[in-house]
């Protein structure tokens, strides 16, 4: 079998390439700068790597091009630090490179190499830049093949970047890391006087997290060390999908460089971003998820199993905002005399590399009042938010002042208060620039059939700060939230989302207890965004379709649809994100939990009654069933299966790659039956142990759960434990799945449910005012 068999344009599953059960990214310092005019992102991204215990050498695990099919498949498990390592995507998969050196020499002939030095890129001109960059091409390929097929290989997902290098960072040239070097001497480790650059970093990955913002200054430092003594780079491949990266004379992951430096450039017409304009027209760009996720902004490690840690510096235009998944507000630097601005983001939750998300625009915030010169103010080109910027400098700190800050925070207890943002040391209130509210406790009513229902959690992830554990963070209802849009809908955005925003995220603390994340933006994106929302940790992107129309006398209806996107864009922090699915196939885990909790937030949020609750929910699974009844008969059987890898899901191959089935077919863009199905198949486990009850056991797998990946059989499993007589009832695992995850169509128990709801108070009601209508037609 030919080794790129999966880029068979006839196919429509997405390859996963990277060799995550050898080797795992555990942290990512990325240096980036926009260029609106070329629709590029430049700079670097520097890999902190962990080999995974117990890997064998390329000799040992040399098997084959079908190494990834039948036995040859394993069930993720943990790596050495305790950090789950489970996966995402499961097919038994078709592909010659799981061996840890297995050449990819057909590959290579086919695709060629894209490699080009960062000068040349730089200087030649575009016209005659084409056949350098080929010449230097084939040198990049001749040097590839000549490397040993013994010599272990480091694969990551990537496409449609330029990448110019690829070294090994020299960490031990970093005078800051001696702390380090004195603490592994003093646990006598023997590993130092063979591979310092390893017991090094080591070192640095396992600092606890009572020590987290020591550990992130080292990272910083050590990512802009220069490269390894003898001034060689690593060698590299890029083909459609992956760089492979090898080191001469490396035949095992341990024997592989530990901090890796990756000099590239995107494309402009990569996947992972979109170049577009405002609804003032003017220019922004934003990452665009799903289905190839971030591959082509960075190259990383995609499955989920492969969760980290990141911080990045991204230098755009001065008058541009740069909004990013991270923990505290950055705070914008004046970039010496250039015209941008420097701003910095970084998260101390492991989680996966898809979730990285960043947008930079002249987008404003939205406020309560909006300054009448502000409505007048678009596309005049004038700043329309007040930045703090700390004067003329170079963007960056200097290797000395990060190193005085080193001593103050390497006794810094875990992160208390989300209130409070700043660079280093340095802390500044967010009062002036977040929003909070003032609301009534409402509380909600548990009952009491685990002794995990108390206010103690027990975690079961690996070591970070986690704000489960925070007492303050158990009592803030309403997490600090900014609202971002362009000057023409900051009315709407205000009317709407900057009015329900607080409300909602009360309602998800009320039911579902702590929020995951210390902050949260909210962006309204540009009109050609293709869904309603996108949810990532710390950032909601909304469609401007979801916005409070604004006519006379819509009243709080119309804010109904702006209200239940914002409380399913909400409880993805907590199914989708703190909780994410281990094998990218189950969407339902996200999507069809989310869609769910939409209906129980938003009903919490608007307060309604018992009985106004169930005849608003009973109407939305009446347009659902139709909705999803419509879609399973103008699709194919085999998308509408929630487990499409069914017994094999959880499975990946020897190395770790994997494929994610049909995550390229067109067709699934515009699909639901992730969201409605597994809506409906949560709807059903309610209404065999009572709606309420229900609620409530999300509490509790909250809790067990937070900070992990998991499989369906997780929760089917806990939910059959806690209730015991859904088992004696003949409900069983093996009976959910048969009825509604490993088959297509419809279960008997939706189809008769639906003419119940057809029945229904409200839906009648529905129906009387609009027959008139369709009489007068």
């Amino acid at each position: 079998m030919e080794p790129d068999g999966e880029l068979n344009p006839d196919t429509d599953d997405l390859p996963l390439r990277a060799n995550t059960n050898h080797i795992l990214v555990r942290h990512y310092v990325l240096d980036l700068t926009v260029h609106f005019e070329r629709k590029v992102i430049s700079g670097s991204v520097v890999l902190f790597l962990e080999p995974c215990c117990g890997v064998r050498t390329k000799a040992e695990d040399d098997t084959g091009p079908d190494a990834g099919e039948g036995p040859g498949t394993v069930e993720a498990g943990r790596s050495q630090d305790g950090f789950l390592c489970g996966f995402q995507d499961v097919d038994a998969i078709e592909d010659g490179t799981q061996g840890l050196g297995k050449t990819l020499t057909k590959m290579e002939k086919k695709f060629g190499a894209r490699e080009r030095e960062g000068d040349e890129f730089q200087a030649l001109s575009r016209v005659g830049s084409q056949t350098a960059a080929e010449t230097h091409n084939n040198n990049a390929l001749h040097l590839w093949e000549t490397t040993s097929d013994g010599d272990f290989t480091l694969v990551l997902d990537c496409c449609d970047l330029d990448v110019s290098k690829v070294e090994e960072v020299d960490v031990t040239s970093v005078s800051a890391m001696s702390g380090l070097s004195s603490e592994i001497t003093s646990q006598g480790s023997g590993v130092s006087s063979v591979n310092p650059q390893a017991a090094f970093i080591q070192k640095l990955i396992s600092l606890p997290s009572s020590r987290w913002r020591q550990k992130h200054q080292l990272f910083l430092l050590c990512s802009r060390a220069p490269g390894a003594e003898d001034g060689s780079s690593l060698h590299f491949h890029r083909d459609r999908w992956s760089l492979q990266v090898r080191k001469e004379g490396a035949v095992s992951p341990q024997e592989f460089p530990r901090a890796v430096r990756i000099c590239y450039e995107t494309s402009p017409t990569g996947g992972s971003v979109r170049w577009s304009k405002d609804q003032d027209n003017r220019v922004c760009v934003y990452t665009a998820g799903s289905p190839i996720n971030n591959r082509a902004l960075f190259p990383c490690q995609e499955p989920p199993v492969a969760m980290s840690t990141w911080q990045a510096t991204v230098r755009a235009p001065s008058e541009c905002v740069v909004l990013m998944s991270g923990e505290e507000q950055a705070v914008p630097i004046e970039d010496g005399h250039t015209r941008f601005s420097v701003w910095n983001y970084y998260v101390t939750m492991p989680m996966p590399a898809s979730t990285f998300t960043l947008a930079v625009g002249h987008w404003c915030q939205v406020t309560a009042e909006i300054p009448p010169a502000l409505e007048r103010g678009v596309r005049d080109g004038t700043d329309c938010i007040k930045t703090a910027k700390s004067g003329a400098g170079s963007g960056e700190q200097t290797e000395a002042e990060l190193v005085s800050g080193l001593e103050s925070s390497s006794t810094e207890g875990v992160k208390g208060s989300p209130l409070q943002t700043g660079s280093g040391d340095q802390t500044t209130c967010l009062d002036s620039t977040f929003s909070y509210a003032s609301l009534e406790d409402e509380g909600l009513s548990v009952t009491d059939y685990s002794s995990m229902m108390d206010d103690s959690v027990s975690c079961s992830h690996g070591d970070y700060p986690c704000r489960f554990t925070e007492r303050s963070a158990r009592s803030q209802r309403v997490i600090p939230h900014r609202v971002f849009g362009p000057v023409s809908l900051l009315q709407k955005a205000q009317t709407g989302v900057l009015k329900l925003l607080p409300r909602c995220l009360a309602a998800a603390h009320a039911i579902l207890g702590v929020h995951p994340f210390p902050r949260l933006d909210v962006l309204i994106v540009p009109a050609g965004f293709s869904s309603l929302g996108m949810a990532s940790p710390h950032i909601i992107f909304l469609s401007q379709s979801v916005l409070y129309p604004g006519t006379s006398g819509s009243g709080e209806n119309s804010l109904s649809l702006c209200g239940s996107r914002i409380c399913h864009e909400i409880a993805h922090s907590w199914f989708g994100l703190v909780i994410g699915a281990r094998d990218w196939t189950e969407e339902w885990i996200s999507e069809g939990f989310a869609t769910y909790l939409e209906d129980i937030i938003w009903a919490q949020a608007q307060q309604l009654s018992l009985q106004e609750t169930t005849e608003q929910s009973d109407l939305k699974a009446l347009l659902r069933w139709r909705r999803l009844s419509d879609e399973l008969q103008n699709s194919e059987e085999e998308l509408q299966i929630l487990r499409p890898n069914m017994e094999n899901t959880g499975q990946v191959s020897d190395s770790g790659s994997s494929t994610v089935k049909h995550a390229l077919n067109p067709d699934k863009t515009f699909m639901q039956v992730h969201y409605l199905k597994g809506y409906f198949l949560l709807r059903f486990l309610a209404s065999q142990v009572g709606v309420q009850q229900f609620i409530d056991f999300f509490r509790l797998f909250v809790k067990k759960y937070h900070g992990q990946l998991i499989l369906s059989q997780d929760f089917l499993r806990m939910l059959l434990m806690i209730f015991p007589d859904m088992e004696r009832k003949g409900l069983t695992l093996s009976a959910i799945y048969a009825d509604w995850l490993d088959r297509p169509g419809i279960p008997k128990w939706l189809y008769e449910r639906s003419a119940v709801w057809s029945q229904a108070r409200l839906v009648e009601e529905v129906k009387a005012e609009s027959l008139p209508l369709s009489v007068s037609e």
